[in-house]
């Protein structure tokens, strides 16, 4: 009597028995997968925290700076402080100080410097809070198709193995072809995350940068009104 083949059981298909199985190609395709999902989940977490603080701390800033009766002392003491907003007070102040500082003072030039230095100020906070979004595109769209590289090179292998037992059972099929997917999986995971992140992150910045913009068109119509006492 022929015994038929076995099917492998579910220990023989488990994540880690997939991946002590694997090619060496695989194992590479699957670490490297597994660092990207780990990096993915520190990003998010870590600058997801940090731009939540940011944009409390933010917040807050502008409400005691409209508050501030005298510009030159809040200048000197909350105006210090390490915020997005406070830096584009800083670049403002510090450019309207330059631009008044003679004994005739350009008015239509002095808007036009300080409405360029607000702007480049608030452009270098955006880039320094988008710092970390690059990362998150690029695993998004990379890790697909990494997986699907080690996909196609466990399947390429198990077809040689075939070839040289030629046999087809399920036995011999399955393993081969599961690890390969596995590594399609693994891809998945670490993109599915990262592009989830990237949009809401992308989302959270983008509102943080139009409240920047806000602060400072206000305050630039201040010293506007300023320089027509």
């Amino acid at each position: 009597m022929t015994n038929l083949p076995i099917a492998p059981t579910e220990s023989l298909l488990s994540p880690i028995t997939l991946f002590m199985q694997a090619d060496l190609v695989v194992k590479t395709v699957m670490i490297g997968l597994l660092l990207a999902s780990i990096w993915t989940w520190a990003i998010i977490i870590g600058h997801g925290l940090k731009l939540k603080r940011v944009r409390k701390a933010s917040e807050a800033f502008e409400k005691d700076f409209w508050k501030a009766d005298d510009i030159d002392s809040y200048y000197d003491g909350p105006g210090k402080a390490d915020l997005p907003p406070a830096r584009v007070f800083s670049a403002a102040v510090t450019e309207w100080r330059r631009s008044t500082a003679g004994a005739t003072v350009d008015r239509e030039g002095t808007r036009a410097r300080l409405a360029t230095a607000m702007s480049a100020a608030v452009g270098a906070e955006i880039d320094k809070l988008s710092d970390r979004l690059s990362v998150l595109a690029t695993i998004g769209s990379v890790a697909p198709f990494v997986g699907l590289f080690g996909t196609v090179w466990g399947i390429m292998k198990s077809f040689t193995d075939i070839a040289a037992q030629q046999n087809t059972s399920l036995g011999v099929v399955a393993p081969g072809i599961a690890e390969a997917l596995f590594a399609t999986a693994l891809g998945l995971f670490a993109a599915i995350p990262a592009v989830i992140a990237y949009n809401r992150l992308a989302h959270v910045i983008d509102r943080i940068e139009a409240r920047l913009n806000r602060f400072a068109d206000g305050f630039h119509g201040t010293l506007s009104r300023e320089l027509e006492l």
